[in-house]
């Protein structure tokens, strides 16, 4: 399942202050009854203390099926916390290959982490279906009689309160695998967000209800969320709705909106490979002259004329286009404007590397020896060809994750040749070791 963008600030706080300290079930359901009826009261309704403490009530009902469990608390600290309500029974569950321990109470699941931290609440009997709903529309009215303004800022903090226990759900149905449900809350957390008088754009939700309405097959929906995501000026990671969009295009048959999309994309992200990718393959599929994708990018080279990233997705596309020499001169060239720039040699050692897979493989099925013993020469050539390169990159890059993924690719291609000399076996050792350790520190 592809990854979400996730809001790490949500995931990570102790909301300590949701705990209800035993508010029971029954309580908070009157409170609520008892606030709608002066709210249909037409003179009690004229003040904004009536909405405010409906709206109040009805959190105190959406919160309280909770009770003391909070996201972020520890397995034992909330046994104490939650004190006389014990679980009903454990089980140990996985959502796309997350362990969870999962604590079953009669009104709600809890969701442990491998850690032994609270991840996910879900609550199987609330004590009102559409409490936030009905809490987003008590404040929105609390503002409206209240032209003073003297509520304003409790009104946005509770408004910002329903945008994060909407997106705590999102991202628990998103965790369990339902699509659909986490889109429809990550919209809500984006509308509670965006009423008045809080007046924010939660562009990260908008994003993610798209998200994950693509993944439940909701095109509709999913289209909405990603053009409103655009016109907002909000691209997701590198660019990632302009490809998104451009997929739904595609999908739909819609030639001439992929490509229109696709080319906008490139020209604010001209480094994203989802966007690249998805322009390489329309021009390829569609038979259009692909020298379009080279204008393109001597444009973004002339707005940017010392970003030396440019010179490496040209490298991919001459690639992906099956001119290895080009490909080769566009990687090298980058070095002429910052030879510190590690994709460069990446991308080089990547194109030697693949090039002596697909020989190897071309080879183990040859029966002829002697086209068999030119094939491994050929193999051997393009292994020793992705050494310099990828050496290049390893010495260059100042970040640990891709010393380590270089070196997994250095480590395969000295291991073929480490009988060779003590040199090529002292190279396969080195990075063997920095391999198994997972860091080049």
């Amino acid at each position: 399942m592809k990854k979400i963008i996730f809001a790490l600030a949500i995931l990570a706080c102790a909301q300590v202050a949701y705990a209800q300290g035993g508010k029971s079930v029954a309580a908070a359901k009157a409170a609520v009854e008892a606030a709608k009826a002066d709210a249909q009261n037409s003179k009690k309704a004229e003040k904004v203390a009536t909405w405010m403490t409906l709206g109040k009530a009805l959190m105190t009902a959406y919160n309280a099926p909770a009770g003391n469990a909070y996201i972020g608390g520890s397995r034992q600290d909330l046994a104490l916390l939650m004190g006389n309500e014990k679980p009903q029974g454990t089980e140990n569950v996985t959502f796309n290959g997350t362990n969870f321990v999962k604590e079953i109470y009669a009104n709600k699941n809890l969701y442990f982490n491998e850690s032994g931290v609270l991840q996910m609440i879900e609550v199987t009997k609330p004590v009102l279906d559409n409490a936030l709903e009905e809490a987003v529309k008590a404040y929105a009215k609390a503002a409206t009689v209240d032209p003073k303004g003297t509520k304003t800022k409790d009104i946005k903090s509770a408004l910002s309160d329903i945008n994060t226990k909407y997106t705590e759900e999102a991202y628990a149905k998103y965790t369990m695998g339902d699509m659909a449900a986490a889109s429809k809350l990550f919209k809500a957390a984006y509308d509670a967000k965006k009423t008045a008088p809080l007046n924010e754009v939660d562009t990260l939700a908008l994003y993610n209800s798209g998200f994950t309405a693509q993944n439940a097959g909701d095109v509709a929906t999913a289209k909405a969320a990603f053009e409103a995501c655009k016109n907002l000026g909000y691209y997701g990671e590198d660019g990632d709705v302009f490809a998104k969009l451009a997929k739904i295009a595609e999908d739909s048959d819609d030639k001439a909106g992929q490509k229109a999309i696709l080319e906008e994309g490139f020209s604010k992200y001209p480094s994203s490979q989802a966007v690249l990718i998805g322009l390489i393959n329309y021009y390829v599929a569609s038979n259009e002259d692909t020298n379009r994708l080279f204008d393109l990018l001597e444009g973004a080279k002339k707005n940017e004329p010392t970003n030396a990233s440019l010179y490496y997705v040209e490298g991919n596309i001459r690639n992906q286009l099956g001119d290895e020499e080009g490909a080769i001169k566009a990687y090298e060239k980058r070095a002429t404007i910052n030879r510190a720039y590690e994709f460069g040699f990446i991308g080089e050692g990547i194109l030697f590397y693949n090039k002596a897979v697909a020989v190897q493989e071309k080879a183990q099925a040859e029966l002829d020896d002697a086209k068999y013993a030119k094939l491994v020469e050929e193999f051997e050539a393009a292994l020793k060809g992705c050494i310099k390169p990828f050496e290049s990159a390893f010495n260059v890059t100042k970040d640990d994750s891709i010393k380590v993924s270089v070196a997994e690719y250095l480590k395969n291609a000295f291991y073929r040749f480490r009988d060779e000399d003590a040199n090529m076996k002292a190279s396969y050792d080195k990075y063997s070791d920095i391999v198994a350790k997972g860091t080049a520190q």
